[in-house]
């Protein structure tokens, strides 16, 4: 692991553009009508652009792009999303080219009730017309394989807030994991191959995507408090297709609380908010 350090600090720039295709696609997959497309985006929109588009030739078996190219050779298979923390100074510019620098900030190891694992953090800055937009940290976790008919290790379940000021409830289907998938040209395997997510994985089902989860989180936030300034989220445990899922949050103005949690109880994710003000 000490020659990977050496990763650190390198960079790349992508361009994308906020076009009202892919902003009727995003409204439709969060149930609200298609037209009119307004002329600035939420923020927290970010993440479903600038796509990793890896040619079919450099996918991984698990449907990532392969590592040693931009990420780092690390010598562990399965990877997740484990969390993100960003900040929103402008909304997105309907029709604006932006481009989103990525730099590898960290790579730590660490040993959990889970195993080996190593953390990736990258440094996003999206930025258009010559004004940054967003500035967002993000962790990626390489965990050990699963052996072959053995479940995949999660961490202890934690029991959420005691009481919310709000919650909504959702429930991930198939078709939402596809459309997610679709609009974010994730290839992961586990959000759509069944077959794959539990004879590799070690899941019962498939996985909702982590993003899917925070766009869900954000949204009911925003719902009631309008444009956020700030979110951050920690991805506990995994959420299942399929499953009930409720997104709660202490509050509606200033600095907040959000989580979502599981079908049986426990803590999936835990996450912050800020408020524009």
């Amino acid at each position: 692991m000490n020659d990977m350090q050496g990763w650190i600090g390198r960079s790349r720039v992508v361009t994308d553009s906020f076009t009202a295709p892919a902003v009727r696609r995003i409204r439709a997959l969060l149930d609200l009508p298609p037209d009119p497309v307004p002329d600035s985006l939420p923020a927290h929109w970010q993440a479903m652009f600038f796509p990793d588009i890896a040619p079919q030739s450099g996918l991984g078996p698990d449907g990532h792009p392969r590592k040693g190219e931009f990420l780092p050779p690390i010598p562990l298979p399965r990877r997740m999303f484990a969390g993100r923390r960003a900040r929103f100074l402008a909304p997105l510019p309907l029709g604006a080219e932006a481009t989103r620098t990525t730099t590898i900030a960290a790579i730590t190891e660490k040993t959990g009730r889970t195993g080996p694992m190593v953390f990736v953090t990258l440094r996003h800055d999206i930025a258009a017309e010559g004004v940054l937009l967003v500035s967002e940290e993000q962790d990626v976790v390489y965990r050990e394989a699963v052996a072959p008919g053995a479940a995949s290790a999660t961490a202890a379940a934690q029991a959420p807030p005691a009481s919310a000021a709000w919650s909504d409830v959702a429930t991930p289907d198939q078709v939402m994991l596809f459309r997610y998938s679709a609009i974010t040209f994730n290839g992961h395997r586990i959000h759509y191959d069944a077959d794959y997510v539990r004879g590799e994985e070690g899941y019962p089902a498939l996985v909702v995507n982590g993003g899917l989860t925070h766009l869900l989180l954000a949204e009911a936030a925003a719902r009631r408090g309008g444009p956020l300034a700030a979110f951050g989220a920690r991805n506990m445990r995994p959420l299942f297709c399929g499953r009930a899922v409720t997104l709660a949050g202490d509050g509606d103005t200033g600095a907040i609380r959000l989580w979502a949690v599981d079908d049986a109880g426990g803590l999936a994710v835990d996450a912050t908010a800020e408020f524009a003000a």
